[in-house]
């Protein structure tokens, strides 16, 4: 996306819509995992280790719903949005939520690379 960026030739507020989607997308995939594939965690194509599953699920007890707002983190975020469907987090609240995330780091990311700031 950077290189997008940098290039010039790309709308930068189609790179976040595009990106964003993706992203989201991709953390539904998680969601659903969660929802119904809990119990093969210890299976090594399990989406996500053992630690940072445990580490997320901890963070989802203490924050609830509110730290999927870190679903755009490196390592954790993944764990996050397995540990929602494993939690049974409603869809709309998800997705809300895990939207917000992944669009304001890709606005950030934007606003970075463009130096707009």
């Amino acid at each position: 996306m950077v290189g997008l960026l940098v290039l010039g030739k790309q709308s930068p507020a189609l790179l976040i819509v595009v990106a964003t989607i993706g992203n989201v997308l991709g953390s539904a995939v998680n969601w659903a995992l969660g929802c119904w594939i809990e119990r093969f965690r210890q299976r090594r194509w399990f989406p996500v280790n053992e630690k940072a599953l445990d580490r997320a699920t901890r963070w989802y007890h203490r924050w609830g719903r509110w730290s999927l707002l870190l679903s755009w983190a490196p390592v954790v975020g993944d764990a996050l949005t397995v540990v929602a469907g494993v939690l049974r987090e409603p869809i709309w609240s998800f997705l809300l939520l895990v939207t917000i995330a992944k669009a304001s780091r890709y606005i950030v990311l934007t606003v970075v690379a463009l130096g707009v700031l």
